[in-house]
């Protein structure tokens, strides 16, 4: 009994029952007519991290939002507004987490310095080693 409870759990659960039943946006998959506005738009979704992925960008998710964000930037690009412009707004909505190159913050300085100063004590580490082998 306890065991078709947990299975019944289970089922309930899986991911497909989170997805929406709303309509796919009107130009998240559909490419703008101007083939260089087309090119300004992939650039810009290219550089813009999916907030439901988190490793992908919106340009290569398959996420709802995804798709939501990029008939957003097609729409304001066809309407004449720059990228830089939507990637400011997109920026100044979500945070600068969104872009795969936040600036240098004292929030972001720890995740850019930690590497560095991990190789140069490694480094060290084995430095150490060798000369007490010879």
């Amino acid at each position: 009994m306890r065991r078709g409870i947990a299975l019944l759990l289970v089922w309930f659960a899986t991911p497909a029952w989170s997805d929406s039943a709303m309509p796919e946006a009107e130009f998240a998959n559909v490419q703008l007519a101007d083939r260089n506005k087309e090119r300004q738009a992939k650039a810009l979704m290219d550089t813009i991290r999916c907030v439901v992925c988190q490793g992908q960008s919106i340009g290569d998710s398959d996420a709802e939002m995804a798709g939501d964000m990029r008939s957003l930037i097609r729409k304001r690009i066809a309407a004449g507004e720059k990228p830089e412009a939507i990637r400011a707004w997109l920026i100044e909505r979500y945070g600068s987490y969104i872009t795969y190159d936040p600036p240098l913050s004292r929030w972001t300085a720890p995740v850019l310095i930690a590497p560095v100063l991990l190789l140069i004590a490694g480094a060290a580490l084995a430095a150490r080693r060798f000369r007490r082998q010879r």
